[in-house]
């Protein structure tokens, strides 16, 4: 009787290895790749404002291409660490290969409407006639490296499946010092301007695959698993994605909807709030590197068959997901007063900037749970419970923002609302978890 609250802590200390193992990692590789577009911005904006707006307007419309297809990296993680649990390397390789395949036809793809496109697409924002010009040429040149982005979205998820996290993390660490190297010599040393940048970015992103399908490719040859395209394999690789899909539109249209509210508040307030949902994206790197980790891990011990694992693995990430987001909350409140100076030195945007920002403190533990089960159910692929559980929270955020501006409140109403929206996500998230329906065992789902 006296050993037996020995195993729980020794169980305890292998989820915490395996958890640092892989998110840390996988922090790294998450932090590595907003700095890509941090350097085109230094560096064009240096060219002119009217450069640097054009900047603007082509990369939002390259996020919003690369995270739509971000179930990419999330699918092929949780099936290939579910093939890897059972013991099926070759398997887990091919897994892996169908997701490479089907990144390049979505590329392909991309290419296709955007090419044509690019200046209906420019429009639409409403770009100036001097900027115009300059967004049209940084996104008729910057889309022909999409293929090669949602191929390191694939073999990322691949290799987090493999339980290798490291290796994403170097190749983001030398593509992004390679990025700033290209740009400035393409830009000022050829004197090509903003398309120098543009080229840059897409050689250091086509730099970047070819590194990972470098490992792949030896992973493959050392397994004996084929690399030939499987039609029935690409199929069920987006059949899977398409849950995550719906998951990711609802989630963008949430943070749409925040940023259209924020903008009837007043300037200030659309300033404030973009300074605090940037802020909001990068607590989430801490949070999301767990929710890796999760994912991984938990398709690993489901793919063994093994649900009591999965349990206190899931039981212990949460705990690992509070606590982040308690040190992260108290950061913020910390910080606040120096934080703010850094971005704005207007008094009316500190103003509505400095509440909000304690409601955002307050959610960080809510949001650390959010993170957690949410790759928990990814690496489970409970991708169809995900897909609802994201529209009925859009359902439920709409109208109560919509009703911000009508009923006053200002900024902190709005950031207590997404507040709301996480709590929502949590108790959705939380009922699934506790339900024990996502514990399907086996090396496919």
């Amino acid at each position: 009787m006296t050993q037996a609250p020995a195993r729980p802590r020794s169980g305890r200390r292998q989820h915490d290895r395996e958890i640092v193992a892989l998110a840390v990692p996988a922090f790294g590789a998450l932090v590595a790749e907003p700095l890509f577009l941090m350097t085109d911005t230094a560096i064009v904006g240096h060219l002119g404002t009217a450069q640097l707006a054009g900047l603007g307007v082509a990369s939002a419309l390259l996020m919003t291409s690369v995270s739509v297809f971000v179930f990419l990296a999330y699918a092929t993680t949780a099936a290939v660490a579910r093939r890897v649990g059972a013991g099926d390397l070759p398997a887990a390789i091919r897994q892996g290969m169908d997701g490479i395949w089907l990144a390049l036809l979505l590329g392909a793809g991309v290419i296709a409407v955007a090419l044509p496109t690019a200046p209906h697409l420019v429009d639409l924002f409403g770009t100036s006639d001097a900027a115009a010009p300059y967004a049209i040429t940084y996104l008729r040149i910057s889309v022909l490296g999409i293929p090669a982005m949602l191929v390191v979205l694939a073999a990322t998820g691949l290799l987090r499946g493999l339980q290798d996290t490291k290796t994403p993390l170097y190749v983001a660490v030398i593509g992004f010092v390679a990025n700033g190297a290209l740009n400035a010599g393409l830009v000022y040393g050829a004197g090509l301007g903003i398309a120098g940048s543009a080229w840059g970015t897409v050689i250091a992103q086509c730099g970047m695959a070819a590194v990972y399908l470098a490992v792949v490719l030896r992973g493959a040859r050392k397994h004996g698993a084929p690399l030939r395209p499987d039609a029935a394999g690409i199929r069920a690789s987006a059949q899977a994605g398409v849950p995550l899909l719906v998951r990711t539109l609802s989630l963008r249209a949430i943070l749409m909807i925040a940023t259209a509210v924020a903008a009837r508040l007043g300037d200030a307030d659309i300033a404030a709030h973009q300074i605090i949902l940037s802020l909001w994206n990068l607590l989430a790197f801490a949070l999301d590197a767990i929710a890796i980790a999760g994912q991984a891990i938990i398709g690993r011990y489901l793919g063994a068959g093994d649900t009591q694992g999965a349990r206190a693995v899931c039981r212990r990430m949460v705990e690992w997901g509070i606590a982040v987001g308690v040190v992260l909350g108290v950061l913020v409140v910390l910080t606040r007063p120096a934080f703010l100076p850094l971005f704005t030195s207007d008094p009316a945007v500190k103003d509505a900037a400095l509440p909000a920002l304690v409601i955002v403190a307050l959610s960080q533990p809510i949001s650390g749970i959010v993170f957690v089960l949410d790759g928990v159910l990814m690496g489970a692929g409970d991708g169809p419970y995900l897909a609802w559980a994201m529209v009925l929270t859009l359902a439920v955020f709409t109208p109560v923002a919509l009703l911000v501006p009508v009923l006053g409140g200002g900024l902190t109403a709005l950031w207590a609302t997404m507040t709301l929206m996480m709590t929502m996500r949590m108790l959705t998230l939380w009922l699934r978890s506790h339900s024990g329906r996502w514990l399907v065992t086996g090396a496919t789902r």
